[in-house]
């Protein structure tokens, strides 16, 4: 359907709004239903593990983005980027192993349920960027499109599946005991709607990946927040990990970027 602003019915000019959608509604839907995933299985790892781990633990989100997206999306990357993200993997290795003595802040020993539902979050997370990134190169769909349709669908499954397990009157249940627990899902959804705003902007202007890099910097934070705030505690080796995480981070921002626009210059020059 065209946009039917004034300056294109008009003046014939260029539309300053996001214009026509023609991506493929199976690619908002299946980028919807991981996304939830996604969500659904990192909030239920906390369960098992604690704040921290799953924080830093999703810092591995860059990793399936990458491979995922090689391999579904049809993306490649320079050798740097590779070295960069297997520092992050090192990193996070590094933060979520835990010691044969139980000496570990997250307790247990080996892989739990925890680590298997944090590794099928970030599993959902690449599959989201895969799909995001055949939605760029096949219909470049912008960041408005992409918020709109994904969250429609959204809505779509969460109310299937509240109607389904009866959560929906176990929530109004406890709405009724805690009303004042409104205001802050209003605060927190207009803080989220916000975030989505910029995260789907970058997401359609610089891809999946280099929007995942960029939202897993500001899990440095949350994690001093959680350890001074709230008493967990980090063994020394986990603080080593943490830096390796965000030293890979850093160093990727720094010098992973592709050189595709000179490389096109030069081609392009030589042409002329």
């Amino acid at each position: 359907m065209r946009c039917k602003c004034y300056i294109c019915q008009n003046n014939g000019e260029a539309c300053p709004h996001q214009g026509e959608d023609t991506t493929r509604h199976v690619y908002y839907a299946s980028c919807a239903l991981t996304y939830l995933l996604a969500m659904v299985s990192s909030n239920m790892a906390l369960q098992w593990i604690n704040y921290p781990t799953q924080v830093v633990g999703k810092s591995c989100k860059p990793i399936p983005v990458m491979i995922l997206g090689v391999i579904l999306g049809r993306k490649s990357y320079t050798w740097k980027k590779y070295v960069f993200i297997f520092m992050i993997v090192v990193g996070v290795a590094m933060f979520i192993y835990k010691d044969p003595k139980g000496a570990s802040p997250a307790g247990g020993v080996g892989i739990g349920l925890g680590e298997v539902l944090l590794l099928l979050s970030l599993t959902m997370d690449g599959l989201t960027g895969a799909v995001q990134e055949r939605m760029i190169s096949e219909s470049k769909t912008k960041s408005g499109h992409m918020m709109l349709n994904m969250n429609l669908y959204s809505i779509g499954y969460l109310a299937v599946a509240l109607l389904v397990t009866g959560e929906i009157f176990t929530f109004a249940s406890f709405v009724h005991r805690y009303p004042e627990v409104l205001t802050k899902m209003l605060i927190f959804s207009i803080c989220s709607a916000l975030g989505q705003f910029f995260i789907f902007l970058m997401v359609s202007d610089f891809g999946p990946l280099p929007c995942s890099v960029v939202t897993t910097t500001r899990k440095f934070f949350t994690v001093l927040g959680s350890v001074i705030l709230f008493g967990n505690t980090l063994l020394p080796r986990q603080w080593a990990g943490t830096a390796f995480v965000f030293s890979g981070l850093t160093l990727d921002a720094a010098f992973g970027k592709s050189p595709k626009k000179k490389v096109e210059v030069e081609v392009k020059e030589s042409k002329e």
